[in-house]
């Protein structure tokens, strides 16, 4: 299995064999799915499926099963805003057909979505993630911190133990590749669990439960 985080313009990704996990960072999507071709399943933290208007229902429901956590999902912007060459474009665009203009932070994730709405891929092999989902399923019982303070990066790598031995999951980190943030490891950790949780049927599915529009945790 395998999950994918963006981190800083590139890609990290964690493969788990069913007893260690290792992180190893691509430029690119499609050198993503190169790498991760032996992959069972992939799971990907990056929106996979645009509306063509309005909102995703995958993201509705992941938002309220996140509650005070629902910041961390940014709506994905229509279909439309993929050719967009501006955030003043990308908005007048997102106006005309919703009436809403996107955020700064979404278009700072244009060239991220870009990338995956310019390959094909098995849908059912390579499936989107959200890690704060999969981490609440993970460990249902931890009110989990801001990923980015110590103390939730603690509780993360702590869920993360109850899956992957902790002496495993130290000395992966500690071969990381330079470059990758802590959280965006973590994240990609959490979504290999969910592309494990995917390949058994064990999994949690937002939105529909095929392809057109599913977060699956």
């Amino acid at each position: 299995m395998a999950g994918v985080d963006g981190a800083k313009g590139r890609w990290v990704i964690a493969r788990f064999d069913g007893d260690r996990v290792d992180w190893t960072v691509e430029r690119d999507a499609e050198s993503v799915l190169a790498a991760t071709a032996s992959c069972t399943t992939v799971g990907v933290d990056m929106p996979l499926t645009m509306p063509t208007n309005g909102y995703r229902a995958s993201e509705v429901e992941a938002k309220i099963f996140l509650g005070p956590a629902r910041s961390s999902i940014f709506h994905t912007p229509v279909h439309a805003t993929v050719e967009a060459t501006s955030y003043a474009d990308a908005c007048a665009i997102s106006r005309d057909i919703t009436g809403k203009a996107i955020s700064m932070q979404t278009w700072h994730l244009m060239p991220a979505i870009r990338s995956w709405q310019s390959i094909s891929f098995d849908t059912e092999r390579v499936v989107e993630v959200h890690p704060e989902c999969s981490f609440r399923l993970m460990a249902p019982d931890v009110a989990f911190a801001s990923k980015k303070s110590g103390r939730g990066a603690g509780q993360r790598m702590a869920a993360l133990s109850r899956w992957i031995d902790p002496h495993d999951l130290a000395d992966g980190l500690a071969r990381l590749p330079v470059g990758p943030a802590l959280d965006d490891a973590l994240d990609a950790a959490a979504a290999a669990w969910s592309a494990w949780r995917f390949s058994r049927g064990d999994h949690r599915s937002f939105g529909t439960t095929d392809s057109s529009d599913r977060i699956v945790a």
